[in-house]
């Protein structure tokens, strides 16, 4: 939930909020803006559409991402624009026109996303910010750390810090399945890597002054009754947006820019951090966020690594995928401009099922021949990542960069 929505007024640093709303004000004379809950863990929306993306725009104090901001990307890489932004899948932004001042002047900038490792499988969903990181990393030709969280999904659930360090290695696969290039991109499970860099530990504390208990419970909804890990977790997941975190790649300079490319439901821990850079002498980070990846089910909730039901598994075979869900029809439509690159076709499918030309067999049969053959190749490129790609990848080492 945002903080505002929590609080009733917007976040200022170091500034306790007044008492919250009691919980569950969400009959019928709560605002509509609520009728929309969208924090870290949980999405959910009364609408058969899905979230109202402009509405979280104006409660999360962000930008939308305009057809100048998508023409100006286009201009800088001089590469045609990615189909996320094209169709707005990534929609929304902080600061991208900063970055991108800074590219054109020569000036570097770097690349952080992340990924909270809750089972061993991922789901299609998982890799949209994934697909989008590494076209960015394509087109820019920038570092890029992903950062683990193997330490928040102990916290969070009931796993036991092996498995929880076990899904992490599991998920790194999947993810350097995508294609990332290793010279340039650096994985880490925060499990491992906060004991052997001071750098980044440093960073942590730092940030952890500066955030109070009355804040985080305003930002993130903790009670009394969390663990205390919880509370100082969003310090952890805020640390990676400073280059001095990584020694390794940028030696001791605190002032490259970074751009997190996540889901809309991160920015949370984003605001926090934009908040405290200043205040620790470091850039506030960029972002740029992407809308929800719809469950099978519909786009009232965003897809569930634990329901199997919920979404397409990147271990399904083809024919789960065939016969996978309840395939509603709007759901069919939306994996396709997800993943169907072709805007003619698209717009094409998108007339022809509007106007009952195509039915809904038709057109969950169109999903099923993008999404085949798209996980078979992720298959098969994941079954070339080894244990000593994976290691590789995560150990702590310059990239092919000199930030001298």
């Amino acid at each position: 939930m945002s903080y505002k929505a929590a609080m009733g007024e917007d976040y200022k640093a170091d500034c306790p909020p007044n008492n919250p709303a009691p919980a569950g004000d969400s009959g019928p004379d709560a605002t509509e803006a609520e009728e929309d809950f969208v924090d870290p863990w949980t999405v959910q929306t009364s609408s058969a559409k899905g979230v109202d993306y402009d509405k979280l725009i104006v409660r999360f104090g962000s930008s939308k991402i305009d057809k100048e901001l998508i023409n100006r990307i286009e201009r800088a890489t001089g590469q045609r624009p990615h189909r996320f932004l094209r169709r707005g899948i990534f929609f929304s932004h902080r600061d991208m026109n900063q970055v991108l001042d800074a590219y054109e002047n020569k000036k570097p900038f770097y690349l952080y996303t992340g990924r909270g490792p809750s089972s061993e499988a991922m789901h299609v969903g998982h890799l949209i910010p994934f697909i989008f990181t590494k076209w960015l990393q394509d087109v820019f030709n920038v570092p890029l750390v992903i950062q683990m969280t193997d330490d928040e999904k102990y916290l969070w659930k009931d796993l036991t810090l092996d498995q929880a360090h076990g899904y992490a290695v599991e998920n790194a696969k999947d993810i350097i399945a995508c294609g990332f290039d290793i010279n340039k991109t650096f994985i880490f499970s925060d499990l491992d890597y906060m004991g052997m860099s001071p750098g980044f530990y440093r960073n942590v504390v730092k940030i952890q002054k500066h955030v109070t208990f009355n804040q985080v419970k305003g930002i993130f909804g903790f009670t009394d009754s969390d663990c205390i890990g919880k509370i100082s977790f969003p310090a952890i997941q805020a640390a990676p947006s400073f280059s001095n975190s990584f020694p390794q790649i940028f030696g001791d300079k605190t002032d490259v820019q970074c751009l997190i490319p996540c889901a809309i439901d991160q920015d949370p821990y984003f605001r926090m951090t934009r908040d405290v850079a200043p205040r620790i002498g470091y850039p506030k980070p960029a972002l740029l966020h992407s809308t929800f990846f719809p469950a099978l089910q519909g786009a009232q909730t965003k897809m569930s690594a634990s329901d199997p039901n919920s979404s397409i598994f990147l271990t399904d075979t083809a024919k789960q995928i065939k016969t996978k869900g309840n395939c509603d029809v709007d759901v069919s439509f939306m994996y396709l401009t997800f993943f169907l690159e072709d805007d003619n076709k698209l717009e094409q499918i998108r007339k022809d099922y509007t106007s009952g030309a195509m039915l809904t067999g038709e057109l969950k049969k169109e999903l099923v021949e993008v999404l085949q053959p798209l996980i078979a190749e992720h298959q098969a490129r994941r079954k070339e990542v080894t244990e000593e790609i994976v290691k590789e990848f995560m150990t702590p080492r310059k990239l092919s960069y000199d930030f001298q």
